[in-house]
């Protein structure tokens, strides 16, 4: 069986920010799903400002395509390593998902 959510290929990081620089910050859009993950308390400090602002102003150390075409990107985040799941389109950028992630499960790729 296949898992879509399977990292198919490194994306030079690089050539990710360039993709990147392409999008507004007003052109990132979060959806109810972004953040199903968390608890009340949690969205009150996980917003989706704040994602815009991790994904403007911070630089991943790893980046996946999925075979979903999703794009993995992984940061590391106030000592923690936070991995936040975005698709690209023409227009905007979706983040679909983030969570918080320990060591192990960073893809080795």
């Amino acid at each position: 069986m296949f898992n879509d959510t399977k990292i198919k290929e490194k994306i030079e990081i690089e050539d990710f920010l360039k993709i990147l620089s392409k999008y507004s910050k007003d052109k990132i859009d979060c959806t109810k799903h972004t953040f199903f993950r968390l608890s009340e308390a949690q969205r009150k400090i996980y917003t989706c400002e704040e994602l815009k602002k991790i994904l403007i102003q911070q630089k991943p150390f790893l980046v996946g395509l999925q075979y979903n075409e999703n794009y993995a990107l992984f940061y590391k985040y106030n000592n923690r390593n936070l991995k936040i799941l975005v698709n690209l389109d023409i227009t905007k950028i979706k983040v679909v998902t983030f969570y918080f992630i320990l060591e192990w499960q960073i893809p080795k790729i």
